[in-house]
């Protein structure tokens, strides 16, 4: 079996989640070499031969857990974006309203400015012109996973009450971006942690104008 002739089947599902597979030390092991060739090559310039070299592992190894290249680059996908976005949600129920929002905007857009997250939104975009279903699995797994636990954050907050949480959401992923995702994404300009204070905090107030805190002094 060579990677131009193992093609991707689009009506069968691609791999399992590795959340799935949490006890597989294995699943780790191909995910990380993946990763670090994925980053490198892009999509198209990876190989099955240089993921199993990276991860240590035999390619009918590589081929018993991911049974295509396409299955494994979305499980990559799905693996990096779920444990980026539980980390943007800080739980501190002590924390006030604006610190808490702040810590959210700061955690989200320094994960989403990093160089690694970047390479693999390319890749991803590259990618998914001929597969969609890893666009799917990059949106579901990242974006909208990330929103659906901002909206339940905001919903457990007893100092704001928007209508839609959801929505709400939605919203504040905007408007902590600002323009700074666009000009990494395009090569324009690489921000500072200064332009990323700065337009969250701005973000946040835009948030909070949109969405009143119920308590003011949060």
């Amino acid at each position: 079996m060579n990677d131009e002739s193992h093609r991707f089947d689009r009506a069968k599902p691609l791999s399992p989640a590795p959340r799935e597979r949490a006890g597989d030390s294995k699943v780790r092991q191909i995910l990380d070499g993946a990763r670090a060739v994925f980053l490198r090559d892009g999509f198209d310039g990876a190989s099955m031969n240089d993921i199993a070299r990276a991860a240590g592992v035999s390619k009918g190894t590589l081929y018993v857990y991911f049974p295509s290249k396409e299955a494994l680059f979305a499980a990559n996908v799905r693996d990096d974006r779920r444990r980026q976005a539980e980390q943007m949600v800080p739980f501190a129920s002590d924390a006030t309203l604006v610190a808490a929002l702040t810590t959210i905007g700061l955690n989200f857009m320094r994960e989403l400015l990093a160089p690694s997250h970047i390479a693999q939104v390319r890749t991803v975009t590259a990618a998914a012109a001929k597969f969609p279903e890893i666009g799917t699995a990059f949106y579901e797994a990242g974006p909208d996973y990330g929103q659906r636990r901002l909206a339940a954050f905001l919903a457990t907050r007893h100092d704001i009450a928007p209508p839609d949480c959801d929505l709400a959401a939605v919203d504040f992923v905007n408007l902590v971006q600002g323009t700074l995702m666009r000009r990494a994404l395009f090569g324009s300009e690489v921000a500072s942690d200064a332009d990323i204070v700065e337009t969250v905090k701005r973000g946040v107030e835009s948030f909070l104008r949109l969405y009143p805190a119920t308590d003011p002094t949060q």
